[in-house]
């Protein structure tokens, strides 16, 4: 059993299905897997899949989980956590199947409170059945070697990270592992995304919201306006707690062109998750000025695909100007020696209501290549958007 408890996912899915259930209670979507590899499996892994699949029905929320979430989340109710507790993931809710290519496709569908949840698991079961079926065996002695390496170069440069790689780790194992590791060694790890490992280790769960929170506001209030209504709502049930917004969805000029000078004041920062860092650092501090806010009193979240020499290139080159941090995942949870997988599982439709008709949901990347969703539905958020230069080119 690969998931043994609700906990083991990222903290900012428990704060996303909350806002859902306070403000769009009906709204219903569907999440979508994406493997960029195109992997082709088998269906022995096929079969695996889905008995980890069933096994989900199995995680409950434990009453020591339960306290310790109320104790150390205070931006969320404990009538939340009680009503998680009675939460139990469906396997008849997760379509999962493999196409003539052997590429695997998986999706699930149900009101977006309930939804959300589903998607770290089901990726971090991906990950760890690929690697058994691959017959990859990580070498622990090196994997510690390795993290060894990143961690005393932290310690030698007070460089600031969280862990962020649950849902592309190489086992659970693993992770507990390098957690472990972090915690008993790392002088300025300030935490991890995965709440049991937060709860385990006695480390600070990390955590704002995702790209689907976005992704909703898009398809049912105009991309024009997706940024500034999804700050507003986030804002409207987190009160300035969970201040980091993420930048990219829609790319982060339209982001920076969007976001209005209350926002800026009132949000701690913002999180780079894609495109070129540096360009984004110079942007986000002209904005800034613009609104006549003092970038040095703001921090930027890296979080684009990280490994620690990256990061310290950022951290020297933010330094006077904006603060920063970093959020490392797979560098940290599948540094093993095996390429990692590149799987995604995205939001890609949703609706208000279940009367109402479904609206298809898109992701723009400052990557390009990275786009999410139908050609069609990308063009036309391109052409709302005014990206004229962008490449509409649907991944």
């Amino acid at each position: 059993m690969i998931i043994k408890t609700i906990l083991d996912t990222d903290l900012y899915k428990f704060t996303t299905s909350y806002a859902y259930i306070k403000l769009f209670p009906y709204a219903m979507g569907t999440f979508s897997f994406k493997d960029r590899d195109e992997t082709e499996y088998t269906e022995g892994f096929l079969h695996a899949l889905k008995s980890e699949i069933h096994n989900l029905t199995q995680v409950v929320l434990q009453k020591d989980e339960l306290e310790y979430m109320f104790a150390h989340c205070r931006f969320l109710p404990r009538v939340y956590w009680e009503w998680l507790s009675s939460f139990r993931f469906d396997p008849e809710k997760v379509n999962v199947w493999l196409d003539e290519q052997r590429h695997l496709h998986i999706e699930v569908t149900d009101y977006l409170y309930k939804v959300t949840l589903y998607e770290v698991p089901l990726l971090a079961i991906v990950s760890e059945i690929r690697n058994q079926f691959f017959n990859h065996m990580p070498d622990k002695n090196m994997v510690l070697s390795r993290l060894e390496g990143k961690v005393d170069l932290s310690n030698r440069f007070q460089l600031p990270f969280s862990e962020f790689g649950t849902r592309r780790r190489f086992s659970f194992d693993v992770h507990d592992m390098v957690v472990n590791y972090l915690k008993k060694n790392a002088s300025y790890c300030t935490g991890t995304s995965n709440c049991y490992f937060a709860m385990k280790y006695d480390m600070k769960p990390m955590g704002t919201h995702p790209h689907e929170w976005f992704m909703f506001h898009g398809a049912q209030f105009g991309y024009k306006h997706a940024n500034y209504i999804a700050l507003e709502n986030w804002v409207k049930v987190y009160d300035g707690d969970l201040g980091t917004a993420l930048s990219d969805t829609y790319t982060s000029d339209s982001f920076l062109s969007n976001i209005s000078r209350k926002q800026a004041k009132l949000f701690d920062g913002v999180r780079c998750d894609s495109g070129n860092e540096y360009e984004f650092v110079d942007k986000l501090i002209m904005r800034y000025k613009e609104l006549g806010i003092d970038p040095t009193t703001k921090t930027i979240i890296f979080s684009n695909a990280l490994d620690f020499e990256k990061a310290l290139h950022l951290f020297d080159y933010c330094r006077g100007k904006i603060r920063c941090s970093f959020g490392i995942g797979t560098n940290l949870t599948n540094d093993t020696g095996y390429t990692p997988s590149n799987i995604v599982m995205k939001l890609s439709r949703c609706k208000m209501t279940s009367s109402q008709e479904w609206r298809e949901c898109v992701k723009l990347s400052d990557d390009m290549g990275k786009h999410m969703g139908s050609d069609a539905e990308v063009e036309a958020c391109l052409y709302e958007l005014r990206l004229k230069n962008a490449v509409a080119s649907a991944d």
